[in-house]
């Protein structure tokens, strides 16, 4: 009677709690810092452009005597932002609009470039798409749960994504990104002219201002999340994963001291 074939001797275990492992590919820490570096531009320039109007409407009008939905005019003399958070960090509308148009180029190359790899390679198919399995509010709430208690996933688990880190980071891709290019689009006059219909779906160039300011207004909640994740988590580990590649394992929870 023949005998099994006995397993290979160089097959490569599992990893496990304390391992140092290869966790994020380039082209994900190329993007990653470039995202970084664009959006922290084009924020500080934005703040300096809604300075120069700190009024935001609905509709496809918007004027002083109009009413706003949302008015910082009064606060702070109407300069709502100060100048260390803005670029430039004295008043210059011009130069504001021209940082934020030439880093909006970078923004989104980098988004198409990315998100074409990502399906070419099956890296949002794989590592972002959540499953359905994961979606179950029972899954949802052990998760939250977790979260809330700052037990983070340790060993093997760590080297993929829980599901509310795909839920964040896929809104972060398909809605908030996306969704600031084609409302900054829409406020354009020369996209105006060609592309009514851009207009006409944010509801008005006003309104495609205000949700211009809300998606901006995500992905500055994200990055205050992402941060305070970062630092709970280990934050030498977190930034070396996204510098090299490379990540030690948390040690499983069940072997922690």
């Amino acid at each position: 009677m023949s005998q099994p074939p006995a397993p290979h001797q160089d097959e490569t275990p599992a990893p496990k709690g304390g391992d140092s492992v290869h966790r994020h590919r380039w082209p994900t820490r190329l993007w990653h810092w470039l995202n970084a570096i664009t959006l922290a531009v084009m924020l500080m320039s934005g703040l300096m452009i809604f300075n120069a109007h700190p009024r935001l409407y609905w509709g496809h009008y918007g004027a002083n005597s109009d009413p706003a939905w949302l008015d910082l005019e009064k606060v702070n003399g109407g300069i709502p932002f100060p100048g260390w958070i803005t670029l430039p960090s004295t008043y210059s509308l011009a130069d504001a609009r021209l940082w934020h148009l030439a880093f909006a180029w970078l923004l989104v190359l980098g988004l198409l470039g990315y998100l074409g790899w990502a399906l070419v390679s099956g890296h949002l198919r794989r590592n972002l798409a959540p499953r359905l399995g994961e979606l179950a509010p029972a899954h949802l709430w052990h998760d939250i749960r977790e979260h809330a208690r700052l037990r983070f996933p340790t060993g093997a688990a760590a080297l993929s994504y829980n599901v509310l880190q795909k839920l964040a980071y896929g809104t972060v891709l398909i809605v908030l990104l996306p969704g600031t290019v084609l409302t900054g689009l829409a406020m354009s006059p020369a996209i105006d002219a060609a592309w009514p219909w851009l207009v006409d779906l944010c509801g008005g160039r006003q309104s495609a201002r205000s949700l211009h300011f809300l998606c901006a207004g995500g992905l500055v909640l994200f990055f205050v999340v992402h941060l305070a994740m970062v630092l709970l988590a280990g934050p030498v580990n977190e930034v070396r994963s996204m510098l090299t590649g490379r990540y030690r394992l948390p040690p499983d929870r069940k072997d922690a001291p």
